[in-house]
Order: structure tokens, then sequence, then C-alpha cells
């Protein structure tokens, strides 16, 4: 069995792209890729925990992040680790212009809508990172 991809989503709290960032890490790890997919928290990564770091060190990662900052993304790079595939929201909802996103603490339908196309291309990236094999 191939390696988990690692999933380090936004953690812009308070903010709706990083809502829609994280949602889309859940969908992926908890409902469309749980066998193949691992989540690590950003804030793990900038605190340098122990765990977090050898994880992304050792797989291959996406990020998502929410804004242009990419904070994920550095992150990864900075904790020793190769982004096999960075995602921005903000692009992702340029593709998906019907889906407009609202709300932080609770996402509205579109919101919701776009975590879930977001989900979906995370999953295909991982299925390609995987070999092209599902373990579902």
């Amino acid at each position: 069995m191939s390696p988990k991809v690692i999933i380090v989503p936004c953690s812009g709290i308070g903010k709706t792209y990083g809502t829609v960032s994280r949602e889309a890490a859940y969908e992926v790890i908890e409902d469309l890729r749980p066998e193949t997919a691992q989540l690590v928290a950003l804030s793990m990564l900038v605190m340098g925990e122990e765990n977090a770091c050898a994880a992304v060190a050792a797989n291959p990662a996406i990020t998502i992040d929410g804004c242009k900052l990419a904070c994920a993304t550095k992150m990864v790079q900075e904790s020793g680790g190769e982004v096999a595939q960075e995602f921005a929201v903000l692009d992702v909802y340029r593709r998906y212009r019907q889906f407009k996103p609202n709300g932080i603490a609770e996402l509205n339908e579109g919101g919701l809508q776009l975590a879930h196309a977001l989900a979906e291309e995370v999953s295909a990236v991982i299925d390609n990172l995987q070999g092209g094999e599902e373990d579902a």
C-alpha cells in the first residue's frame, strides 16, 4: 500500500475561504478518501510538532490555502515536506462561480457546494498520487 497523502488546509479562522478549505479537507479524510488521506493541522506545523513535521516530511502533501499568503504551502515546505499539489480556494471558486461561499462558523449552501467541489478535486489528485487506485 502506498503511503497516505497528507492534507494541510488553511487555518484562516474567521475567514470564509479558510472555512471552505477546512470543510473540503474534512470531507476528503472522513468521507471520500479515509484510507489514503490524513489531515495535518497547519497549527501543528507552525508549532513544530514532531509527528506533524515527520508526516509531511515522509509523505506527499496537498495544501489548501484560503488566501494569497499561502501559509499551508509555505509551512509544509519549511517543515521539510514536498507539496505534491497546492490548491487555492479562490482559484477553485473561479471555476465554480455558481457556488458563492458565505459564512464563517457555518457555511451557506454555496460554501458547502464549493467545499464539496474542492474535495472532489483533491480526491482526484490523491488517486493520481496513489497510482490511480482508490482503497475505498
